[in-house]
């Protein structure tokens, strides 16, 4: 049999080797010509003798792992999921539920073929591709895969759907409508707070510090902390909540899912459409960037660990930004400090003029 594989050296000196099925040339990066002979005879090797060369892996993994050679992506998809905790790990339970994963639950991970995978991406969705490289790099680094079933830059780009905030409009539409005191208080916070939905219905309220007006609590996602002063309309909601224990007793028992679809239908009734309760945090996020809410401030009040995130949510704002020159005036109008006149006197420190009572 002809060799598929064979060997040159260039004028570096560099050994290199040719497919010459497709005359497809590659460094194998030696100068030495015994490395390079034993690299050349294990290629057309592995050409000639494929199912040899199954064998002798699986013989090498059964010695360094027994179990190696039984396991299938079913058990790596459940130890990936037992790694999560709370809101995260009941997103991984139903992910690995997804039908499309069914071609592959019983396959030996040893065994797998890119084709395997591309089957699996073909009928299933952009979720369907998140978790499978998650599940795909979690077994490379578990070392239960010799080498990735499909390189990093093959992996088809994960495109999500277009997602917008919500408008003041479309919020106030869902106030009118909404007859539940508690889902209303809900939305309203959602809107004011733009914490995401399962970190306001689990508030309390010993969250809410009232002297400071203050409320302060801890991300389910990431167990980061948020923080943020409230004002007026926000006090009023909260003074109609439970002033002790959960603020929101019933949203806070019912699953994440439920809460979305309750918001789905009140939606589908008023006609609003591309929307989440997610986009009450997409709004919140816009309306501090459109309103020149310092990114630093915004990040706490959300709970986010980095710019690049925030910068997410808010790459939607419409910002309109003032010509330079009138920027510049309104700027050294607010430098200038009034100068006393009679029967007058200046408080520097807050720079207000303060006339006194006629007598």
């Amino acid at each position: 049999m002809k060799a598929r594989f064979r060997l040159f050296q260039r004028a570096s000196g560099v050994f290199y080797l040719e497919d010459t099925t497709n005359l497809h040339q590659e460094s194998i990066k030696t100068k030495d010509k015994d490395v390079a002979q034993r690299i050349l005879s294990a290629k057309n090797q592995a050409h000639e003798q494929p199912a040899l060369n199954l064998q002798m892996a699986r013989t090498y993994l059964a010695a360094s792992d027994p179990v190696s050679v039984e396991r299938t992506w079913q058990i790596a998809m459940e130890a990936m999921a037992s790694s999560k905790k709370g809101s995260t790990l009941e997103r991984w339970q139903r992910a690995i539920k997804d039908h499309a994963f069914d071609s592959i639950r019983d396959r030996r991970i040893f065994k797998t073929h890119a084709e395997d995978f591309w089957a699996v991406l073909r009928q299933g969705t952009v979720a369907t591709n998140v978790f499978l490289r998650r599940i795909h790099n979690f077994a490379l680094d578990m070392g239960w895969l010799a080498w990735p079933v499909i390189p990093k830059r093959q992996w088809p780009k994960v495109e999500y759907g277009e997602k917008r905030a919500i408008t003041f409009a479309e919020h106030m539409d869902i106030i009118d409508r909404e007859q539940n005191p508690e889902r209303k208080a809900f939305y309203e916070l959602c809107w004011h707070l733009g914490g995401s939905q399962g970190d306001i219905a689990h508030l309390m309220a010993e969250d809410i510090n009232w002297d400071f007006r203050v409320i302060s609590y801890q991300r389910m996602k990431t167990g980061t902390t948020a923080q943020q002063h409230f004002g007026d309309r926000v006090a009023e909601v909260l003074r109609e909540l439970p002033d002790h224990g959960p603020l929101f007793p019933y949203l806070r028992s019912v699953r994440a899912s439920d809460r979305a679809t309750e918001f789905k239908q009140r939606c589908r009734g008023l006609g609003i459409t591309g929307v989440t309760l997610h986009s009450y945090r997409y709004a919140w996020a816009e309306r501090a960037k459109a309103a020149g809410y310092p990114e630093r401030f915004a990040m706490e009040a959300l709970g986010h660990n980095s710019h690049a995130v925030h910068r997410a949510y808010a790459k939607g704002a419409q910002v309109k930004l003032p010509a330079l020159e009138d920027y510049e005036k309104t700027a050294n109008k607010k430098n200038i400090i009034p100068m006393p006149t009679q029967n007058c006197h200046v408080s520097f420190a807050s720079g207000f003029v303060y006339k006194p009572t006629p007598k």
